[in-house]
């Protein structure tokens, strides 16, 4: 029973001809018609034999690009007729079908560099695609979803130093400093300057007519001043301003009144 149950987002056969292959969709909606009957709207995917020789002579130049890239292991001639049975083309195109003709799922995965392709020929009803096919412009390009992974795209680890090396690289030009824990500051005058940044939030709230409707109470205003972004503000304002508290305080509520800071939450509705 649960073989039979479709979901959005499965991959499966479709039947439209008896002389044809199965066709390969992917479910994006399944939607039922006034008369009862439930009609998928797929993705289409293509294979091989739908495309043409120009286009199947590219996709061959982008299977051997990857053999080398991949370094995969040696495939005997019939494994790799096999494996163009196995190839799909994405495509963005849509179609509608009743869902009466779906003959099964199957599965359908992205090629990435650490897929062993002679691993596709041990599943059933397993297949691969790394190129997208345009049937209007009649273009195979690469997918730009793919999932970069591999040995070109990992990060450069420098070599360890020394125990009586120094490291001569400008620290200011790798990495920027948002925090001295060493500054001059006490922890009780840290949190008194975040308590009178919360404190701005919630005033300029109030003299923003947005905030108004959004926040009609005190309590909702004070609970928005509270968040994240408005401490990250005043920590951030303490940095630039050496940690000097008058002149935080000062930046916290410049000439054209207080600093409003908002975060994504609260442009969002309350439903």
């Amino acid at each position: 029973m649960a073989a039979n149950m479709y979901r959005v987002g499965d991959y499966v056969y479709f039947e439209n001809s008896s002389s044809n292959p199965y066709l390969i969709r992917r479910i994006e909606e399944l939607n039922k018609t006034a008369n009862g009957n439930v009609e998928a709207k797929v993705v289409c995917l293509f294979r091989r034999r739908d495309i043409s020789g120009n286009l199947n002579t590219l996709a061959d130049s982008n299977a051997r690009e990857f053999e080398e890239e991949s370094k995969q292991p040696t495939l005997a001639d019939q494994q790799k007729h096999q494996l163009k049975h196995r190839e799909l083309f994405l495509s963005r195109q849509f179609e509608s079908l009743p869902a009466t003709h779906i003959r099964g799922k199957c599965n359908v995965t992205l090629l990435n560099e650490t897929d062993v392709l002679a691993g596709y020929l041990e599943k059933e009803d397993c297949f691969f695609y790394s190129l997208v096919f345009d049937p209007v412009q009649k273009t195979l390009l690469a997918d730009q979803g793919e999932i970069r992974v591999g040995s070109k795209y990992q990060a450069e680890i420098p070599d360890k130093l020394g125990e009586d090396e120094s490291d001569t690289r400008v620290q200011e030009k790798l990495e920027t400093k948002v925090w001295d824990p060493s500054n001059q500051l006490k922890d009780s005058q840290i949190d008194q300057f975040l308590v009178v940044a919360r404190a701005v939030g919630t005033f300029a709230r109030a003299l923003d007519c947005s905030s108004s409707i959004r926040q009609p109470s005190l309590h909702m205003s004070a609970a928005a001043a509270s968040r994240d972004i408005t401490l990250f503000h005043a920590m951030d304002t303490l940095q630039k301003n050496s940690y000097d508290l008058a002149k935080a305080m000062s930046t916290l509520v410049p000439q054209g009144g207080p600093v409003l800071c908002r975060d994504e939450m609260e442009e969002w509705s309350a439903s």
